[in-house]
């Protein structure tokens, strides 16, 4: 609309100089054909009156005093030639010094003489001015040729110039304020057709597989609106139905994997104790004098199968069912600090940028997650020389960083995808679900971990909590 309004006030300005200038050179033009004809009659009124001879070589006489009258009255400056190009006289006292027009040039009088009106016009410039000369014959009482006339005719275009102008600024003040209406309404009626896109754009930039998604509803929408919009709500029942599919077949999924799991590493250690007890059973003799010392034996290898067990199950209780959040302002350096505490190893490091970072968060998840990621640092460097382990807290743009950094062995290019599935692990004890739990925590806070690695030289993980929740 504005685009158009733009084109139409361009054309309707071309055209208007256009046509004033047409205008222009029309009023010029029978003007200066009017004052042609005037002047005509009075020199014929002039020959007409003459006592002279009306030959061609008298006209400097004829017109000796009458030229300047004729010139006064009709207020236009003329010259009179001879047939041969001569000048003779002019209304200008002072015309002799001007040497140029001296006389008529010869393509001028040829032009003249082949004309069938007898009439020729010529375009000149003097002074920076365009002016129009215009030659026609001077004839005696019967039309036989005696002179030529020459009219030059300067055009006056100040005046029209000026009403130009105005009318131009006038054209321009009326286009400006349609230009201004054009943008507002352009503006309400573009407000009035995205409305219903930018409600049906909000909502799918809110849709959400892992969530219940709303339809959309909106009063007398156009015929294309209400198509897109059917589309939008059937796609979103499809989604949801899709969804309760999809979440149904991950649990079943991940309860047949987590049943797989937990039957084998139970398996693990009911074989040693299905063999100790045959063992056993096969090599008891009562009458044995260290009878005693075979039955602690086989008590202990029991003993430490049950806690293997135990801590089986304790793994995977805690990944399984995390406890109820219970968060508290917290100063996240100090809490680091109390993890800290439970490790002897002397070769773990803690540096803090500042004393005291609060955020909201649950002491015994920030806990878990800080001995996880130590403990899986000490596990790294069990092989190493001199190890190091280096836990660090800082503060970035509105989040609160913990690093834990090593220089263990590493971890390789084919287990950086896994190593955060809840049953991966490459020590050979554990279920591997540390850092699965790790991850679960973090992201239940809106917080990101990631990990950089490099081979035989240890590890990165960097956990960042948001301040604010």
């Amino acid at each position: 609309m504005i685009l158009l309004v733009l084109i139409a006030s361009v054309l309707i300005l071309g055209i208007t100089i256009y046509q004033f200038r047409e205008i222009n050179s029309d009023y010029h033009q029978n003007r200066m054909e009017r004052k042609e004809e005037q002047i005509r009659q009075s020199i014929d009124l002039t020959i007409a009156k003459t006592t002279y001879p009306v030959t061609e070589d008298k006209l400097g006489l004829i017109f000796m005093t009458d030229i300047y009258e004729i010139a006064v009255v009709q207020n236009m400056n003329f010259n009179i030639y001879s047939l041969d190009g001569t000048l003779v006289k002019s209304s200008r006292p002072k015309f002799e010094n001007d040497s140029i027009s001296i006389c008529i040039e010869p393509e001028i009088l040829n032009g003249l003489e082949i004309s069938l009106d007898k009439r020729y016009v010529t375009q000149n410039a003097a002074a920076g001015d365009k002016y129009q000369s215009s030659y026609t014959y001077i004839t005696d009482r019967k039309y036989k040729p005696i002179g030529i006339l020459n009219l030059p005719y300067f055009e006056d275009n100040s005046f029209n110039d000026k009403e130009l102008r105005e009318f131009l600024m006038r054209l321009g003040g009326v286009y400006v304020l349609m230009l201004i209406m054009a943008i507002a309404l352009a503006f309400v009626i573009s407000k009035y057709i995205t409305r219903s896109l930018e409600t049906i754009s909000n909502m799918m930039e809110r849709t959400n597989l892992n969530r219940n998604n709303e339809k959309i509803q909106i009063d007398s929408p156009g015929e294309e609106i209400e198509k897109l919009i059917s589309s939008y709500n059937r796609m979103i029942d499809e989604l949801g139905q899709s969804a309760a599919k999809l979440a149904r077949s991950e649990r079943e999924q991940a309860w047949r994997e987590m049943a797989k799991q937990v039957a084998h590493e139970i398996k693990n250690p009911l074989t040693p104790m299905r063999l100790t007890v045959q063992s056993f059973e096969r090599k008891f003799d009562s009458n044995d004098p260290n009878i005693e010392e075979k039955l602690k034996e086989y008590s202990n290898t029991l003993i430490q199968q049950i806690d293997t067990m135990s801590s089986i199950a304790s793994a995977f209780s805690n990944f399984a069912e995390m406890p109820a959040q219970q968060n508290e302002t917290l100063n996240v350096v100090k809490i680091v600090k109390l993890a800290l505490d439970i490790f002897n190893e002397d070769y773990i490091h803690f540096l803090a940028e500042e004393d005291e970072i609060i955020a909201k968060l649950d002491r015994t998840q920030l806990i878990r997650v800080v001995t996880n990621l130590i403990k899986n640092a000490t596990q790294a460097i069990a092989d190493v020389s001199s190890p190091r382990v280096l836990v660090s807290v800082a503060k970035e743009k509105g989040y609160v960083k913990i690093s834990v950094a090593d220089n263990g062995v590493g971890i390789t290019e084919e287990n950086r995808e896994k190593i955060f599935e809840p049953k991966f692990t490459t020590k050979n004890s554990g279920m591997g679900l540390g850092l699965g739990m790790v991850k679960n925590i973090v992201e239940t806070y809106k917080g990101s971990i990631n990990f950089t690695s490099q081979a035989n030289k240890g590890t990165v993980f960097c956990v960042k909590f948001p301040t604010e929740n």
